[in-house]
């Protein structure tokens, strides 16, 4: 079964966009890339700077990680977009270690220097997640 989830505390998708915050089937949720966009103020300039970026968009993640009856540690894979990946790469870490701190829980993961991001964000990350399903 594919569960949809629209999270209403979370950013919604730019105007003529569709799609959800998330998507689970059979144990795995799907989380669709987010920015460090403020939901409670959408055109709200960005933070400044990739660590102030990286925090909001880690605390949109979790908004939407939990909604859907997840934990940030039920991550199986990330996939990180750096506008700047050479000026941002290690500043961008500081912040993912604070939400990946165990070494050995850690998931697995991707980072990609890209050429633009939406808004001219510095960053955006989608999360792969599963939770075995109960019997």
């Amino acid at each position: 079964m594919i569960k949809r989830h629209h999270v209403p505390q979370a950013p919604p998708p730019p105007r003529g966009v569709k799609y959800h915050h998330a998507t689970q089937a059979d144990g795995w949720l799907h989380v669709t890339g987010q920015l460090p966009t403020d939901a409670a103020a959408l055109a709200a300039p960005l933070p400044e700077g990739v660590e102030a970026q990286a925090e909001k968009t880690f605390e949109n993640l979790v908004t939407i990680v939990e909604a859907a009856g997840y934990a940030l540690s039920d991550t199986v894979f990330a996939r990180i977009y750096l506008a700047d990946f050479e000026r941002d790469f290690d500043a961008f870490n500081k912040v993912y270690h604070r939400y990946f701190s165990d070494d050995k829980a850690a998931p697995s993961r991707t980072t990609i220097g890209v050429a633009k991001l939406g808004r001219g964000a510095l960053v955006e990350v989608d999360l792969v997640l599963y939770q075995a399903p109960l019997p």
